[in-house]
């Protein structure tokens, strides 16, 4: 790895090592490093460190103590430019040492100032004292009078003042100069605590070889990865419902809620976002083969070996348990001046957004929302209820995906026609998807839901041989808009999972016109068109027969 004088090629690092000395031949040179740029991940981050440093001819051991505790030392690696041709050798991480501490000593030490402290607060005491003596000498003794009550002479006034004067100054000298020694013993006192108390560290010391054939001033970049940090999806849609003479019109707002807890602060640096799962590994997970057999007979046990039974499940089969467990569980899924907007970089297989100017983000500072990405896009209005659950008619809006980078799922804010109507989901969505968001309710779409017929009874000629259940409803659509609207309506047909169970859909139904929807089995829909004031009716019955001799319920499904 070398670096061409003024060629400003750049060089990566070969061997990282965690434990490996510095080499004798290189002399130390204390540097440090500030946080340039960091890429965050959904399950991590990657940090690159900016080191500007005088280099000396020949070879040089680097040495940066400002780095987190949390990074992956096996992601370490250095690249730079420099005046000259310069060589870089091996890099290794590990915590500082902390100062040996001789714990006797600094005991002794500590035992040592506080008598000397002591011996000074005696002092001040005494002094203070000796100063309320002669105020209260001045106070309680008038010099002008004499013992029998005869005038004194001026003389002796004055002497009498000079003394007290003097017992006074004498005391706020001595109280002065302790004071101020008490001071100074205090702070070393405070110093010597300190050194008793002291921790390694919280961060990590780098070390790393450099070999430069001239003396030179050179820049290094050092990244590495940290898993503290993360990023969820988050979106703004907005929604605007049009005119006679403006079409219903979607604003999607892409934002990236970044937290982090790193043990660094990223003070004033260039960040960015990436789709890129860090966590996953690079490989998909290596199967074993699966064995169908009858069950073994326990092996009998040998006397005394009873034991065994409290012994845990081999090693390997509890790993092969653990891994088909982990294949079976999903992935986890998660304002109005101009916003600056992220530079969207797209690839095949990620996707990276680079937030403008600089940011700055506190590792105990919490969550930052920052906004990546917009997109405005023609919606398709409709109203969708499900009356057999909620009568509420709901306003939703779909539109095509047009942006080539996926839609991650994540929770959105849902705005109509400026104001804010609650909360969302957004499913993960692929370019020329159609995305649906429902945009609250609309109260001039009423809907009702009535039953009709409910009857349990027999069923069978002269002889019964099976028990019925049917019912029939009716749901009622008014729109109570002055233009046409879209609307859907949903219920539910029971679906039986055994041969003794028949459930069919009686001939007063209003045929739907989709069955089955979004996957669920027996989730049936009636769509059309209402048009203003207009007045709709949707019929649905079905019947239900099983065998005499056994129970039926209707239950959700699992």
């Amino acid at each position: 790895m070398r670096i061409t004088a003024r060629c400003l090629t750049t060089t990566s690092l070969v061997l990282v090592t965690m434990a490996a000395a510095s080499p004798s031949w290189a002399a130390d040179l204390d540097t440090n490093s500030a946080i340039d740029t960091v890429t965050v991940y959904p399950d991590g981050a990657t940090v690159t460190r900016i080191i500007t440093v005088d280099l000396p001819s020949g070879d040089t051991t680097l040495v940066a103590k400002d780095f987190p505790l949390a990074l992956d030392t096996s992601s370490l690696r250095v690249e730079g430019e420099a005046g000259t041709k310069l060589t870089i050798g091996t890099i290794d991480a590990r915590p500082p040492r902390a100062a040996p501490v001789n714990l006797p000593e600094l005991e002794k030490r500590i035992e040592a100032l506080s008598d000397q402290r002591a011996d000074l607060q005696g002092a001040i005491d005494s002094a203070n004292a000796r100063r309320k003596f002669a105020e209260h000498f001045a106070e309680a003794s008038p010099v002008g009078i004499g013992e029998k009550g005869e005038a004194r002479p001026i003389a002796e006034w004055r002497a009498a003042f000079a003394a007290v004067g003097e017992e006074i100054a004498s005391a706020d000298t001595a109280i002065r100069d302790a004071t101020r020694k008490l001071r100074a013993i205090d702070r070393q006192i405070a110093q010597l605590e300190v050194e008793r108390k002291a921790t390694p560290p919280a961060k990590l010391e780098v070390r790393m070889d450099v070999a430069a054939a001239n003396a030179t001033k050179a820049t290094l970049r050092v990244t590495y990865n940290v898993r503290n940090a993360r990023w969820l999806p988050l979106y703004d849609a907005r929604l605007d419902t049009g005119a006679k003479d403006r079409k219903p019109q979607l604003e999607l707002v892409r934002r990236a809620e970044i937290t982090q807890s790193t043990g660094e602060d990223w003070s004033n640096v260039a960040l960015g976002v990436s789709t890129v799962r860090i966590g996953r590994g690079g490989s998909a997970p290596e199967l074993g083969s699966l064995v169908a057999q009858y069950p073994q007979p326990p092996r009998p046990m040998a006397l005394g070996a009873a034991s065994d039974l409290a012994r845990p499940a081999p090693v390997a089969r509890q790993e092969q348990s653990r891994a088909m467990g982990k294949l079976a569980e999903s992935p986890e899924p998660r304002q109005r001046a101009d916003e600056q907007q992220a530079v969207a970089e797209i690839g095949d297989f990620q996707a990276t957004f680079k937030i403008p100017g600089r940011v700055s983000l506190g590792a105990a500072e919490g969550a930052k929302s920052l906004r990546i990405a917009a997109m405005n896009v023609p919606a398709d209005l409709m109203v969708r209820a499900a009356p057999v659950m909620d009568p509420t008619a709901f306003l939703e809006a779909s539109f095509k995906q047009t942006d080539d980078t996926t839609l991650l799922p994540g929770k959105v804010a849902i705005y109509r026609d400026g104001v804010f109507v609650g909360r969302g989901k957004l499913s993960a969505s692929a370019k020329d998807d159609i995305v649906r968001l429902g945009f609250g309710a609309d109260d001039k779409v009423r809907i009702e839901r009535s039953v009709l017929k409910r009857n349990e009874g027999s069923a069978g000629l002269i002889v019964t041989t099976s028990k019925t259940d049917e019912r029939s409803f009716k749901t009622t659509i008014r729109n109570g808009h002055d233009f046409p609207i879209k609307v859907a309506i949903e219920d539910q047909l029971p679906v039986s999972e055994s041969e003794e169970i028949s459930v069919e859909m009686l001939p007063a139904t209003t045929p739907p016109t989709a069955s089955n929807i979004r996957d669920k089995r027996g989730v049936l829909e009636w769509s059309f068109e209402a048009k203003p004031g207009e007045v709709k009716e949707i019929n649905f019955a079905w019947r239900i027969r099983w065998p005499k001799d056994k129970s039926m319920v209707v239950v959700p499904a699992g």
